[in-house]
């Protein structure tokens, strides 16, 4: 990577064709849209990371939604899950406003990048272990890019987890074998890097309450000062 940093990495991983089946659902969702979103130009490519790139604190979660990520071109943005993701990184301070409503609403994330470890809707929300590999090499750059200012890592769910163990160990970051195993409010220390678990905050766990609103910001906050960030208390 040149110095441009992480501004090229994100232009090349929305430019990524690599996976012929998630280019074809990505570009055919786009097409056909969804009726409530029918007056949209869907963005219908890879989404890129969004957040700082001095980031201290990294998000990972799994792909973006089909009329999510894939309508809007942002992670977590515009889907029900993003509003549980971004309305806790709110009430802990780590967001400029509570909603992701589309690529341009001026959310901003304090200390705070979010990414994924597949980067085009998949069909079903399921990507195939193939497409996880082959998408690899994109987390795997904008780790190294984040590293001089990472400190803390929260993985979305049991996938993200599997997903991103070998992103790290390849972005130089000791990984012990067997690997960690993920649980929610798992934490563990990789020289350095304080990783943790959470699950995700799909509309599976948040409507069954699996993961509550409360679950998720305890988790956050305590990654935001592991990051060295300063998160608030929650707003009323």
């Amino acid at each position: 990577m040149d110095a441009s940093g992480l501004p090229l990495l994100d232009r090349r991983i929305a430019d990524c064709r690599a996976c012929p089946r998630l280019v074809s659902w990505r570009e055919e969702v786009a097409r056909a849209k969804r009726a409530a979103f029918a007056d949209w130009t869907y963005w219908g490519r890879p989404v890129p990371g969004f957040g700082p790139a001095d980031a201290r604190l990294l998000i990972v979660g799994l792909a973006p939604a089909a009329h999510g990520g894939n309508r809007t071109g942002r992670m977590f943005t515009g889907d029900r899950s993003g509003d549980v993701l971004y309305e806790a990184l709110y009430d802990v301070g780590l967001a400029s406003q509570p909603t992701a409503v589309h690529a341009h609403d001026g959310l901003e994330l304090y200390g705070v990048r979010v990414t994924s470890p597949v980067h085009c809707a998949p069909p079903a929300n399921k990507p195939t272990p193939e497409e996880r590999d082959t998408c690899r090499p994109w987390l795997v750059q904008e780790l190294r890019l984040l590293r001089p200012t990472l400190r803390a890592v929260v993985v979305l769910g049991g996938f993200g987890w599997q997903a991103a163990l070998p992103a790290f160990a390849e972005a130089g970051w000791p990984v012990p074998r067997p690997r960690p195993a993920f649980a929610h409010g798992a934490r563990y220390l990789l020289d350095g890097l304080e990783l943790f678990g959470c699950f995700h905050v799909s509309q599976r766990n948040t409507f069954t309450g699996r993961l509550t609103p409360t679950m998720l910001r305890d988790v956050l906050r305590t990654a935001a000062r592991a990051a060295g960030l300063s998160p608030a208390d929650d707003r009323p």
